[in-house]
């Protein structure tokens, strides 16, 4: 029997070590592909955002739903807030620190100024474009004069359903006018926030914003004052999968019901 044995052994037993090694081999490799990269968990803040080409200060303050004025200064950015590709952008704006006051009997050293250098020539800008020479910001004092940007009906209000809609939305036919809700600069035009397809903003005021999503083209450029009932767009469904309109407004950073500022029709 032990002959018999040792026969087979020295007949499988070369097979048996192949077949014990791919199992091995195999639960290795199962268990690297389980190590990958993974997101942030849930409920966790987003910390810091990587500038791409065509965005601006504005647009990025709009998606993560921030202050555009206290992302600048938390960042050390002063108008006309020009930002850069691959620049880091910090966006814990709730951590910012009061600014701290120099003590009375303090005096500052002189220190001897440095020239300012000189951006590389291939650095390309973001820029949240000065108003055209012609036309100064048409900014509007204390509460914008509100008006509705389109005449469709509410297919969709501020909340509804999956409770993440930031804005409302408005029917309507391919190409309709859309139109300024109230006078304004245009801080951004373009199709670099996702979910929103073609899409225009416009600062009324340092208080209040509004935007005018899923366009089939743009009429306006950033840095151009427009007026109330200015058309500043076509209708259309870039980004989604009907023509409407959405339309948000937002007060200091944070997305509000336009139901409760647009007139009552």
């Amino acid at each position: 029997m032990q002959d018999w044995s040792t026969h087979r052994w020295r007949k499988y037993g070369p097979l048996v070590y192949i077949l014990i090694s791919l199992v091995v081999l195999g639960g290795c490799a199962t268990q690297r592909a389980d190590v990958v990269e993974r997101g942030q968990p849930p409920g966790r803040e987003i910390q810091k955002h990587w500038v791409s080409a065509g965005e601006t200060l504005y647009s990025i303050a709009w998606r993560y739903d921030v202050d555009h004025r206290k992302l600048a200064q938390h960042n050390g950015i002063s108008p006309p807030f020009t930002i850069y590709p691959g620049q880091t952008l910090r966006l814990d704006v709730h951590n910012m620190a009061a600014p701290s006051r120099p003590s009375p009997r303090a005096t500052p050293p002189k220190v001897a100024s440095k020239p300012t250098p000189k951006a590389p020539a291939d650095r390309q800008e973001n820029k949240t474009s000065r108003p055209k020479a012609s036309a100064a910001p048409a900014l509007v004092a204390g509460n914008p004069d509100w008006r509705w940007p389109v005449k469709g009906r509410v297919i969709a209000a501020f909340g509804a359903s999956t409770g993440l809609n930031q804005g409302i939305d408005i029917s309507g036919k391919l190409g309709d006018s859309v139109q300024a809700a109230a006078a304004g600069q245009v801080v951004y035009a373009g199709s670099g926030l996702r979910g929103y397809g073609n899409l225009v903003i416009i600062k009324h005021n340092d208080t209040y914003l509004s935007a005018y999503a899923h366009n089939r083209r743009l009429k306006v450029a950033e840095g151009d004052a427009v007026k109330a009932g200015e058309v500043i767009a076509e209708m259309g469904s870039s980004g989604t999968d009907s023509v409407r309109l959405h339309f948000e407004i937002r007060r200091d950073g944070k997305p509000v019901d336009p139901i409760g500022y647009l007139p009552k029709r």
